[in-house]
């Protein structure tokens, strides 16, 4: 009598076994390849560039609003602690948000490290010394009266007589544009230039259809000085160091 019933409940059972593991078969179930990775797995340099970079320094890292990562002067001045320091916390003022998880972002510590050694390894070009490179960050303050002088001597044939733009260039002086930048920003296109715009770098090296023309270089001294100028245009004067 009771045989029976116990048979039964094995046999139903097993068909409720059997049923779910062929369930991975059924049509309409995703393929475990197809699944999308968790954010924080993913650790394919173009996948975490192009989904947290790209939007501001260009696909290739160039073309972009931001500061071209492909520029290897950039890549050569700036060490990497502080560009971590820019990608985990961002520049407070400007449009520069923190990406790593302890800031609010979205990004691992390990994320962040493949970003930077992938932004190398991509567009850093072959090692160069960096004997005589203008340093990328100082902490002695520029003086905005002798930036003025540095300006008119090495800035305003492309800028204009009062840095609001010429025929060649853009104002850098607009409270809108100097709003979103912070000082650094300043210093590091003072220094490494945007080659994609046909901005010089530090070296005031200008190419032209005709000809190449070499400048005498800035001075350390004169790159902090023509970027406490430019500080100085802002609408609050407020000083964005990071």
């Amino acid at each position: 009598m009771i045989e029976r019933p116990i048979k039964s409940i094995l046999a139903i059972a097993l068909l409720a076994t059997t049923t779910l593991s062929g369930c991975d078969s059924l049509p309409g179930r995703p393929n475990p390849a197809d699944v999308p990775l968790r954010p924080s797995a993913i650790t394919d340099f173009s996948q975490l560039y192009g989904e947290n970079c790209a939007g501001c320094h260009g696909a290739d890292g160039k073309s972009g609003a931001a500061i071209a990562m492909n520029n290897p002067i950039y890549l050569a001045i700036i060490d990497d602690a502080s560009m971590r320091r820019a990608i985990a916390g961002g520049v407070p003022g400007t449009a520069m948000p923190p990406f790593a998880e302890s800031a609010g972002g979205s990004l691992t510590d390990r994320q962040i490290d493949l970003l930077i050694a992938g932004i190398r390894k991509n567009w850093a070009g072959p090692p160069r010394s960096t004997a005589g490179y203008p340093p990328y960050s100082t902490s002695i303050a520029g003086d905005p009266n002798r930036g003025a002088q540095v300006y008119a001597e090495k800035c305003k044939s492309c800028h204009g007589p009062d840095g609001k733009g010429d025929r060649s260039a853009g104002s850098i002086v607009d409270p809108s544009y100097l709003s979103l930048v912070s000082d650094q920003y300043l210093r590091t296109i003072v220094i490494a230039g945007r080659p994609g715009l046909g901005h010089p770098d530090w070296k005031n090296t200008q190419a032209n259809r005709i000809s190449v023309v070499v400048i005498q270089p800035l001075t350390p001294a004169q790159i902090s000085d023509v970027v406490a100028w430019m500080a100085s245009k802002r609408p609050s004067s407020r000083a964005l160091s990071n």
